[in-house]
């Protein structure tokens, strides 16, 4: 070894013998010598007599990047010494000795691979002008045997990997280096390539059938762009297929015939060609190897080769004009049909093959051919089978969906994405042919409902499909019962299955069963299955939690649909539903059971109730009765645990707030059932018994958020006899609350604004001033922080405190409440909310909020600025408008080069501003006016004639004309000033 092959030895050793100092100044070494002009030639040299592996990828790595990177600076001599030195390396004279010259046959696989990726590279620049006999040259040493035509083989492979194949993205220079040398192989050798290939494959298919199946992989390559029938004719198809069908015969060489055969069959060509070469493909001749092992890399290529067939005929239909070429492909398509669908139920697809794509191709061909043939009928059966074998789960995670563990969270995620497109095609096939369809679906579900046997996988892919078949039945449809709804809605509603207990079954069963409740409604004798279905161990009793809650939210869902309906069945459901009402009404507020629900689990079986017996179809007094059962219990639980101070631990005492929090949503849920008209008119009797909890509900922290929820819900149920309850309850909300709880307390007021406008002015007007005082104490005066460390959530909380804020200021102000800012106790507060909105207007980052605020000082206009006896109602604040609010909120944030006029929020902003000084100078004439222009104008050096316009456009009476003056105005005055003008 010379020092060259020692560095390239260190640099390469990962035995970490070598100390990483001098393998560190190997590689540095080796770098420098990269950068030697002459080492191309350095490294041909070396390739001539190393036998280090390492060496010889090196030098032919380096050579790669060289001849990229320096290929024009070589001279013509050095070029000359290359292309031969290359061409002597990959075909050695046959009398050169072994001693003195390395031959690259017995070099490993990633050598020879990275020497054909040199050849390509001089082909890359050479071939055909400098280089024209690049292939000619090894066709002619190809009689030297099998090492000749396994390089042969590398070189044309790494060709179509590194210029042809468009499988990798290319340059413009390698797309038109790719289409150069295709041009001229075609022209030149292509031919004899072929031939070549032929011979190879004869000669060698039975000695050396791995060199056979090389060779037509590389083959496979060229087929796409060289002349189809130079291999599509009576010599070299019928090779392919003798490989194919020889039993036998090396596997990889019958898989590598059928790789070729499809990619004759993927030749891009005119339809009605390309059909007569498919038919004279005979494909049919392999249909019965596919029944093979599945696992099989043969099994898997002919499945590629079936499919894709079949993708090519159904292509050629669609694009043929003439009704006899159309009825060769649906002769050829019925042919192969049955064994694709073979394929799609038992084969690993190749990824190229789409499924549901074909599939639903086909079905749309056979919808332009109504009405169907019997054949297409049977067809239309093998769809549906595929689509429900498709669709089953693994059989492996059936404990792990059970659960579900991780495991079974991720494949049921990925099935349901994965379900997706063939519910799509589901109901694509049902339009066609919808009789098929719901006799399919019949016979699938007759035959896991008859049979204790059939596993978890089967019945829930039943249950599946029947679900996904109501998405294609229309709402008409779906009342009348068309086709076979009679018959499966009351299988699906009286089925019991052996796996009921598997969570997944459960759940699509209740879904189905949820999906098909409009037809119970027209059809009400099969209410009490229905029923049964959601009240018996199949729902509401099902064992796995998970299945009895979201049957809990879909029973309340068949509630508001079946509602009256239901009213005979109130006994039996109330009586069904006793000891689960019971869990949440019971006093053990510490058992494991309480613990570990969620307090939204009662909820929907509330709900459901409050529908139930809130109708005025049941009688006051039995209404009276269901609800005393009820609401005492409740209370009564909320009010007893309030009234043990006896707190154990902190565990007791967490679960204990669980349970009055659980007691409060119950109730909640249960009020939704009804009416304000109900309780407040026609049964006051009903209303009494829900203000009688409103005294219930304590000053506990833990409990704020559900109060608060629990007063929204009292507001819409009971109405305005809520008011004598709101001040006590509105004080508990707002002492001491926190940023969060404060911004829910505001919510709760804009509802109550909302729903009651004026009416709640007294009210508002004794707790304003709390607000304000805990608002303006919370919130910093100054803008929020930004940046690094500033998304804390204490600031989300505050920022939401505050857009909560400029919301019930908004609200007020629109709900003519405006006075209660002038009320005594709140007058103190006048300067700072003004200011705040004022700066707000002028300069919030959300344009959204800017906009509320100018749309609160266009009312405030409006309500203070009536003079009455020649004295202002609010003193200062005509002033306040003129000088400060109009110009720096009107003008000078608009002038802003941060005031983006090509935002739709901005614009809708914009408008407001032009609003605003419309009603200014409807208010105030031209004392507004003269200061705008005189102080404001003057200030941003407005033309004199563009403020006479602006004068006229104000005195008129078209706002539109008015704002696109305006804006036009203030882009004069941004072209002509530098800087942006800072607010007064």
């Amino acid at each position: 070894m010379d020092d060259i092959e020692k560095a390239i030895l260190f640099s390469f050793d990962e035995s970490g013998t070598i100390d990483p100092a001098l393998k560190s100044q190997a590689a540095s070494y080796c770098h420098q010598l990269k950068q030697t002009p002459s080492i191309c030639l350095i490294c041909i040299d070396r390739l001539s007599f190393t036998k280090f592996a390492q060496v010889q990828f090196w030098c032919l790595q380096t050579l790669h990047e060289s001849l990229r990177l320096r290929y024009s600076s070589l001279s013509p001599d050095e070029k000359t010494h290359i292309r031969k030195s290359l061409f002597s390396i990959a075909a050695p004279p046959p009398d050169s000795q072994p001693a003195t010259s390395v031959r690259l046959s017995d070099s490993p696989a990633f050598i020879k691979n990275k020497f054909a990726q040199v050849y390509v590279t001089l082909i890359y620049f050479e071939y055909p002008s400098i280089w024209s006999s690049a292939f000619l040259d090894l066709l002619s040493r190809l009689v030297d045997g099998p090492p000749l035509i396994d390089m042969f083989c590398r070189v044309l492979n790494s060709l179509d990997d590194e210029l042809i194949s468009l499988d990798y993205p290319r340059t413009t220079d390698e797309i038109a280096a790719a289409a150069r040398i295709k041009d001229s192989m075609r022209q030149q050798c292509v031919p004899q390539i072929v031939h070549a290939w032929y011979d190879i494959v004869f000669s060698y298919k039975n000695s050396d059938p791995d060199l056979a199946a090389a060779v037509l992989d590389t083959m496979r390559r060229y087929i796409t762009w060289i002349d189809i029938g130079l291999i599509a004719n009576n010599a070299f198809v019928p090779l392919l297929f003798e490989l194919i069908l020889l039993d036998g015969q090396l596997e990889q060489l019958r898989a590598a015939a059928a790789g070729c055969v499809l990619a004759i069959v993927l030749k891009r060509m005119d339809p009605q060609p390309k059909l007569s070469l498919l038919q004279s493909l005979q494909i049919s001749r392999v249909f019965n190897l596919v029944a093979g092992d599945s696992d099989s890399g043969l099994v898997s290529k002919l499945a590629a080769l079936v499919t894709g067939y079949a993708a090519e005929v159904l292509d050629c239909s669609k694009r043929l004009e003439s009704g006899e070429a159309k009825g060769i492909s649906m002769e050829l398509l019925d042919e192969v049909l049955p064994t694709v669908f073979y394929v799609m139920q038992s084969c690993e697809l190749d990824s190229a093959f789409n499924i549901v794509q074909f599939l639903s191709s086909y079905v749309a061909t056979m919808k332009t051919l109504l009405p169907l043939r019997e054949k297409q009928f049977v067809h239309v059966g093998q769809i549906l089978e595929v689509i429900r074998a498709r669709i089953c789960y693994d059989p492996a995670c059936r404990d792990s969906l059970n659960l579900p563990d991780k495991i079974g969270r991720e494949e049921e995620e990925r099935m349901m994405e994965y379900r997706k497109d063939l519910f799509v095609l589901l109901r694509t096939v049902s339009r066609a042919a919808p009789d098929v369809t719901q006799i399919f679906i019949r016979n699938t579900l007759t035959r896991v409902i008859s049979s204790s046997e059939r596993g978890v996988e089967e019945v829930e892919a039943a249950l599946s499909l029947f679900y996904a078949l109501g998405e294609s039945i229309g709402e008409e449809g779906m009342r009348t019962g068309s086709g076979l709804l009679g018959e499966l809605v009351p299988m699906l509603l009286s089925a019991r299955f052996s796996c009921h207990s598997h969570r997944v079954v459960a759940l699509v069963y209740l879904e189905t069963v949820t999906r098909y409740v409009k037809f119970v409604q027209e059809n009400a004798q099969y209410i009490p299955l229905v029923l049964a279905a959601f009240l018996d161990e199949r729902g509401i009793h099902h064992p796995n939690p998970n299945v009895s809650r979201r049957a809990s939210y879909l029973f309340m869902r068949v509630v508001k649909l079946l509602k009256a309906k239901l009213v005979p069945f109130i006994e039996k459901i109330l009586q069904s539903l006793q000891d689960t009402v019971a869990r949440f009404t019971g006093l053990d507020w510490i058992s494991k059971e309480i613990k570990c629900s969620s307090s939204e689990d009662g909820s929907h079986i509330f709900e459901a109730i409050g529908l139930l017996i809130g109708m005025e179809d049941v009688s006051p007094e039995k209404q009276s009765e269901y609800l005393s059962a009820l609401l005492i219990p409740l209370c009564r639980q909320v009010e007893l645990l309030l009234m043990d101070a006896k707190v154990q631990s902190l565990e007791e005492s967490s679960a204990k707030v669980a349970s009055i929090q659980q007691g409060i949503m119950a109730i909640n849920a249960l009020s939704k059932g009804f009416s304000e008209r109900l309780v407040t008119a026609s049964r006051p009797a009903i209303g009494a018994m829900f203000k009688q909890i409103l005294v219930v509900f304590p000053k506990v922290e833990p409990l704020r958020n559900k109060v608060t929820s629990f007063l929204h819900r009292m507001v819409d149920t009971l109405g305005a006899s809520v008011f004598p309850y709101l001040p006590k309850a509105l004080e508990q909300l707002l002492s001491e609350s926190e940023p969060k709880q404060m911004a829910g307390f505001l919510v709760l007021i804009n509802q109550l604004i909302c729903k009651f406008n004026s009416s709640l002015r007294d009210i508002l007007e004794e707790i304003f001033p709390a607000i304000a005082s805990r608002v303006f104490h919370v919130l910093p005066t100054d803008a929020f922080p930004s940046g690094p460390g500033s998304n804390t959530e204490e600031i989300r909380e505050l920022q939401e405190l505050q857009r909560t804020l400029y919301t019930f200021l908004h609200v007020m102000t629109t709900h003519n409440l405006s006075s209660v800012f002038l009320a005594p106790n709140s007058r103190g507060y006048l300067d700072p909310i003004m200011q705040l909105l004022f700066h707000t207007s002028c300069s919030h980052r959300d344009i959204l909020v800017r906009k509320a605020c100018v749309q609160i000082f266009i009312r405030l206009i409006k309500d203070w600025c009536t003079q009455s006896n020649g004295e202002e109602r609010v003193p200062g604040f005509q002033t306040f408008i003129i000088e400060t609010f109009a110009t720096n909120c009107c003008l000078y944030s608009v002038l802003d080069k941060s005031f983006e006029f090509r935002d739709a929020n901005t614009l809708v902003l914009f408008g407001e501003i032009v609003t605003a000084q419309k009603v200014m100078y409807e208010k105030f004439g031209d004392v507004f006016l003269i200061h705008f222009v005189s102080k404001g104008f003057s200030a941003a050096h407005c033309p004199r004639d563009l403020a006479e316009q602006y004068c006229q456009k104000l005195k008129g009476s078209d706002i539109t004309a008015l704002k696109l003056f305006y804006q036009s105005l203030i882009e004069n005055l941004r072209r002509q000033q530098n800087g942006s003008l800072v607010f007064r």
